[in-house]
């Protein structure tokens, strides 16, 4: 896609005039955000409000058409199912076009990029090889597909610079499925059946998670060796003695066994001690054995302070390691724990800040205040002091919010505007496709990145504009996701959010489905008549007067923060 420049267009939105009803349509110039724009500095960070984008590295930008094909992997495959050609340095690429700065991003997640079976496989759903990343083959590589460690290194700095996080994501519950090129590792490592169950907590997690999808002995604190495959892969690679050594002073300074999930959480750790990678969303967290999760966060934790200390000029804030699980069908109104049918488990309670909420995505058919109210009510209540990551569609959750992308503008609205961190999936905001003709399961989710249409359908831009104005007022103002929410009217509905925190205190009011041409927004007991408020989503100054803000114009949402002194 062509750099983004600074261009006016018509912004066709559809909104109800209650928050249940079918949306009807509104029109005024909008402007998409200039790609120049950066992350306000002053604001304070917080990932209990993040604005994460999450991505299929594959499936996103290529930036680097040079490292398209590797390893022979030119088998026929199932629609969507191979290669595409997304890497890091696509994701660079976006990182200084302003992509993520103008959608209000702090926070990249993008799936998996360390080596990946060489090999294809069908799991009933077409031939398909490890684009996903989920398919590991060697943990202390990166998949030439998807780049190099000097890409991912370049790519981690970018960010940094533009005051945006990085997540890595990471599989420690399995390998790679076994393949003609990819044998499967030694018994001592992984279990091959029975396949799971999703019934009892032994029926999910001593078993693997499908068929043929090998699964690391994550409970087992006893000693193996390393697969002959791989330390013959690694001497073919020139580095086997490195690799050697690194382990042994590992385990030395760990005093761990070596176990199988102790080898595969020190090559992970690796990449935040050299990196400075800021967090981890984890995998199949339900799948193995909880205090594995315990013990990750631990040593990244260890390897994140070690960073700081030999990166002083490099550190962004003083957050600690952050980690986001995927506790598939955890939902919010579960609070801490998660039930499997003889018993319940609180994964915060082993190195987790959130967890993934599948809840969103059904909460989002809701009013407004019955989302905004209830995410508040439980995020300062069972969860205080922790959080959860919302999304309304996903790259292998096969009943997204809205999957017909009908209404793009409402999606940003509950996703953007509720209480807790918001994941956007690569696409939402451009009102990528979901439903893909001839695709089997999750492969209708993960199509590439609809570039060509942002860059020649005005429809696509007046969408991302839209996206790109939320993002933006989240970003700067952590009231939106990590403070407490109030409603101050119901007709037209207004609401406010306030954060404090130390000396820092965020304060905005929101209103939703407002009227066409002159609306009153009443503010009473929130901001006090005199007070000059700026609506980021019109770009109006305006002053409380007798307890109302008066806006003329099309729109029918508001973003008001204090006006700049």
């Amino acid at each position: 896609m062509k750099k983004l420049l600074t261009a006016v267009a018509v912004f066709t939105l559809f909104f109800a005039c209650k928050e249940d009803k079918k949306e009807t349509v509104s029109e005024e110039p909008t402007v998409l955000l200039d790609s120049v724009a950066t992350q306000d500095k002053s604001v304070p960070f917080t990932w209990e409000g993040a604005n994460i984008y999450f991505l299929l590295t594959d499936r996103f930008n290529n930036g680097n058409p040079e490292n398209d094909e590797n390893f022979g992997r030119n088998n026929p495959t199932g629609k969507l199912r191979g290669f595409m050609g997304g890497d890091i340095a696509g994701i660079t690429q976006k990182l200084d076009e302003g992509y993520f700065t103008d959608l209000g991003v702090n926070a990249i997640w993008f799936t998996p990029v360390v080596e990946q079976i060489h090999g294809d496989t069908d799991e009933g759903t077409g031939n398909t090889y490890g684009y996903h990343g989920y398919w590991a083959k060697d943990w202390t590589a990166l998949d030439p597909n998807f780049g190099t460690k000097e890409e991912l290194e370049t790519m981690v700095k970018k960010a940094h610079e533009k005051g945006i996080r990085v997540l890595l994501d990471v599989v420690v519950n399995h390998t790679g499925p076994a393949t003609e090129e990819d044998p499967v590792w030694p018994e001592q490592w992984v279990r091959t059946d029975p396949t799971c169950e999703y019934t009892t907590y032994e029926k999910t997690t001593s078993c693997t998670l499908v068929d043929n999808l090998p699964d690391i002995y994550t409970h087992s604190d006893e000693a193996v060796e390393l697969p002959d495959a791989l330390l013959a892969k690694w001497k073919a690679e020139g580095r086997l003695s490195t690799e050697l050594d690194e382990l042994q002073l590992f385990f030395e300074r760990t005093g761990y066994p070596r176990a199988p999930r102790f080898y595969i959480i020190k090559w992970l750790t690796d990449y935040v001690n050299a990196l400075g990678v800021d967090g981890f969303r984890v995998d199949t967290v339900r799948n193995a054995d909880e205090k594995t999760w315990a013990e990750l966060y631990t040593e990244a934790s260890n390897a994140f302070e070690t960073w700081k200390k030999k990166h002083p000029d490099e550190i962004l804030d003083d957050n600690p390691f952050y980690m986001v699980g995927e506790v598939y069908g955890y939902g919010i109104s579960g609070g801490r724990d998660f039930a499997f049918e003889d018993k319940s488990v609180d994964y915060f309670d082993h190195g987790f800040k959130a967890l993934i909420n599948f809840e969103l995505k059904k909460d989002a058919e809701k009013n407004y205040q019955s989302i905004f109210k209830k995410y508040n009510d439980l995020l300062n209540t069972k969860l205080k002091g922790k959080s959860v990551l919302n999304y309304l569609s996903s790259h292998d959750d096969s009943e997204p919010f809205d999957m017909e992308r009908k209404n793009p503008y409402h999606a940003a609205n509950v996703l953007l505007l509720t209480p807790g961190a918001s994941q956007i999936y690569y696409g939402d905001e451009t009102a990528r496709s979901l439903k893909i003709d001839s695709t089997q399961g999750d492969a209708t989710l993960r199509s590439f990145m609809n570039w060509s249409e942002l860059d020649s359908l005005p429809e696509t831009k007046n969408v991302l504009a839209h996206w790109q104005k939320l993002g933006k007022f989240r970003a700067n103002h952590p009231a939106i996701g990590a403070g407490k929410h109030k409603r101050l009217a119901k007709k037209p509905y207004v609401f406010s959010r306030t954060y404090m925190k130390g000396d820092y205190k965020d304060k905005v009011v929101v209103g939703l489905n407002l009227p066409n041409g002159k609306k009153s927004l009443w503010v009473k007991g929130f901001f006090g008549d005199g007070t000059k408020l700026y609506d980021t989503y019109s770009q109006t100054a305006v002053e409380v007067k007798n307890g109302k803000v008066i806006l003329e114009n099309n729109y029918n949402i508001a973003l008001l923060e204090l006006a700049a002194q």
